[in-house]
């Protein structure tokens, strides 16, 4: 199939580069990545993940959690499971 479409896109500065560094990593150029993306689109026919707005009680925990707030922290699967059970 002949690449013969141009996709011009915003995004901001740092995803773009924290996403691209992800990206060199795992081997793939930005161009890769968006061709991956656009045919799982077209194999879900769909988006090809979960999208959903948050509940107000995620959106708390996912905050409390960045601030440590109730945050659990282990050395191992075992300790947290312990710590659970006391």
């Amino acid at each position: 199939m002949a690449k013969d479409a141009i996709i011009n896109v915003r995004t901001d500065a740092r995803l773009k580069n924290e996403v691209e560094a992800i990206f060199h990593h795992l081997g793939l150029t930005s161009t890769a990545a968006i061709n991956m993306f656009y045919q799982q689109v077209k194999l879900n026919y769909g988006m090809p993940f979960p999208v959903r707005i948050p509940t107000a009680l995620t959106l708390k925990t996912v905050r409390d959690a960045d601030k440590g707030i109730d945050v659990i922290e282990s050395k191992s699967v075992d300790e947290l499971f312990d710590k659970f059970e006391s």
